[in-house]
């Protein structure tokens, strides 16, 4: 009876011995384990010779058929110790450099706002003491309101 639409074993991984190899009798279907051994050890010596015989390098693709440089890779350069110029100063980058220059003036103005010198910290400082004022007035309030009840609970008890 059938299985339904699948079968159940994997179909498409066949491999085929070309006429060579069944001439030769070197297929890779091994027709008994005894001479697969054998043939095991008769394709490493295989492999070792033509290992020798190769090219020391092996390339893919298309890099074998063309000899073209990359004009974009940056080889890196081996500097001796002995050709090291110390007093040679590196020069920085245009993005180092403002981003030093960023950094350096952020930490001046963070020290000016500290002191209170920057036009936002006068601000804010003003803004602070009329907040203060308004709190001081505000409980001042509270507490002649407070007073007045007392004061009017009082009465109320004579």
């Amino acid at each position: 009876m059938g299985r339904g639409k699948f079968k159940g074993k994997p179909t498409g991984h066949r491999n085929f011995s070309t006429r060579e190899e069944m001439i030769a009798g070197s297929s890779s279907r091994p027709r008994t384990f005894k001479k697969e051994e054998v043939e095991e050890e008769v394709e490493e010596s295989e492999e070792e010779v033509e290992e020798e015989d190769e090219e020391p390098e092996k390339r893919k693709g298309t890099q074998g058929l063309i000899e073209i440089e990359n004009p974009n890779l940056v080889k890196a350069k081996n500097v001796k110790a002995g050709n090291v110029d110390l007093e040679k100063t590196t020069e920085l980058s245009r993005r180092e450099r403002e981003e030093i220059e960023k950094q350096k003036a952020h930490e001046r103005y963070m020290r000016l706002q500290e002191q209170g010198k920057t036009e936002q910290a006068k601000k804010d400082l003003e803004r602070l003491a009329m907040i203060r004022q308004q709190r001081a007035e505000a409980a001042k309030k509270r507490e002649e309101e407070k007073a007045a009840k007392e004061q009017k609970k009082a009465e109320a008890r004579k």
